[in-house]
């Protein structure tokens, strides 16, 4: 598959989730594209459009690790992105990387992921989880500042106060995971 290629089956109107699945499985086999998706998920976000985003996010659910050359460029564009349906898989590919540094301590994550990347993590999830968004990018987010507040200390009580504040106007799936958090920072003491 070519850059141009790429393009061609993202502009082509919504795809399926079976589309989805094949441009996964070429991606899986073409590293250099996907920067090049990621460039395209924040082009879409301006226009409204989230065929890349999901595909993104299937990807990144297969072959995690493909992220990592352009780490920056991904930390980076997080503050740009403004459109629900692209956020919503980005924070779900946060909450992933996350996972992977904290939960996992997969190697590979945790000697290419710097401070700067998990800070940058953190100010997008943050801001995820208090702005007026749908619940499910706000259910990653908390998520994700749950471990990255494993790193930095003042993260777990103002992941509480937000949670302590939202968890009545929140649905019953963010109340859930709400409450998981609530418990989880309980046993440590927070």
């Amino acid at each position: 598959m070519t850059r141009e290629q790429l393009h061609i089956v993202l502009d082509s109107g919504r795809i399926s989730k079976q589309q989805i699945d094949g441009l996964v499985l070429q991606l899986e086999d073409e590293p250099l594209l996907v920067k090049v998706l990621y460039q395209k998920v924040l082009i879409e976000d301006k226009e409204g459009t989230f065929n890349a985003s999901w595909t993104f996010d299937h990807l990144m659910r297969k072959k995690l690790n493909l992220i990592l050359p352009f780490m920056d460029d991904f930390v980076n564009g997080l503050s740009e992105l403004k459109s629900e349906s692209c956020i919503r898989p980005i924070a779900h590919v946060c909450e992933m990387l996350c996972e992977a540094y904290f939960k996992k301590k997969n190697p590979e994550f945790v000697q290419n992921m710097t401070n700067d990347h998990l800070e940058k993590i953190m100010t997008a999830c943050f801001d995820w989880l208090i702005g007026p968004m749908n619940m499910a990018p706000k259910v990653f987010a908390m998520t994700s500042l749950y471990y990255l507040g494993l790193k930095f200390d003042w993260v777990h009580p103002e992941l509480k106060l937000v949670l302590e504040e939202s968890y009545a106007n929140g649905s019953t799936g963010y109340q859930n995971r709400a409450k998981k958090t609530l418990d989880k920072l309980a046993k440590m003491g927070v």
